[in-house]
């Protein structure tokens, strides 16, 4: 009995060991868009180390104020795949969960802090090379919450011949109106440092227009747009409502097919949580 136990032990152990080896936290890459080192976690599916097969990429973006460790710690994202990928419901994929600190996701308007040229130039490309990914659109997509929402949308929107699809969760989609009227200390230490500094409408400036979602959704090719496959998710108490409001109106006047959800709850883990495995199905079809 002992042996049995101790047998069924070890095989518990060999298997903790092994799950927690498809996740790699803070790994480090040195950026030169940068200037330092930028940490990313990454999943990798239960059959990387046993088969050659080569992956679609998922990058999964934290919020405001979060880093690499987010979605690993509180989004439970790896579990959640797993789970997933367990059923049959997605195929197997690799998730990247880069750290952007507060940076939007964008560079910045002194081209000082070039997050987006990182990521297109650096980190995609580095990921593609060193893991055994799918490296073309059709087998890469993006999706992350709030300030995660917001670069998913922007990447897209930037560079749409390396999305597949985005799913932006939460997504902080500022109207022009909430810019302007934005008080000006929560303004200076939230977004002047990327967008510039200003009061009123000095603020909507040819950089924000550049990195505003809604302006781009507005004015950006048709073609462009329908090239990606777009999903939204925002809860019913959500602060951001009214930006992910206007984004399902702007797309629905265009005609640019697109999925919204607006489900109850509000800018919280849990609501995030449930968001993710409808957001993995959508993207991995």
């Amino acid at each position: 009995m002992k042996k049995l136990l101790l047998l069924f032990a070890f095989v518990c152990l060999a298997a903790w060991v092994q799950a927690q080896s498809r996740v790699l936290e803070s790994l480090k890459m040195n950026s030169k868009f940068m200037g330092k080192e930028v940490k990313y976690n990454l999943y990798l599916p239960p059959d990387y180390y046993t088969s050659n097969r080569r992956y679609p990429v998922v990058y999964l973006l934290h919020g405001y104020s979060d880093d690499e460790t987010g979605w690993t710690q509180f989004g439970e994202a790896p579990h959640i795949a797993e789970q997933l990928i367990e059923k049959g419901e997605i195929t197997p994929l690799i998730i990247v969960m880069p750290d952007a600190g507060v940076t939007w996701y964008v560079n910045d308007y002194q081209g000082k802090v070039r997050y987006e040229d990182m990521f297109v130039k650096e980190l995609i490309p580095m990921i593609d090379s060193v893991y055994r990914t799918r490296a073309k659109k059709e087998f890469r997509a993006i999706t992350g919450l709030s300030m995660g929402g917001y670069g998913t949308c922007i990447l897209a929107m930037h560079n749409p011949e390396l999305f597949a699809a985005a799913a932006p969760m939460s997504a902080a989609f500022y109207p022009d109106e909430d810019v302007v009227a934005n008080p000006e200390d929560r303004y200076n230490s939230m977004f002047a440092f990327i967008y510039g500094p200003g009061k009123g409408n000095e603020r909507l400036n040819a950089h924000w227009k550049k990195n505003s979602t809604l302006e781009q959704a507005k004015t950006m090719p048709e073609e462009k747009l329908k090239s990606i496959r777009w999903y939204f998710d925002c809860g019913d108490d959500d602060f951001l409502y009214k930006g992910n409001a206007q984004m399902h109106s702007i797309l629905m006047d265009r005609k640019i097919p697109h999925e919204y959800r607006m489900r109850d709850g509000g800018h919280t883990w849990t609501y995030w949580r449930t968001a993710l495995p409808e957001v993995l199905k959508f993207m991995l079809v």
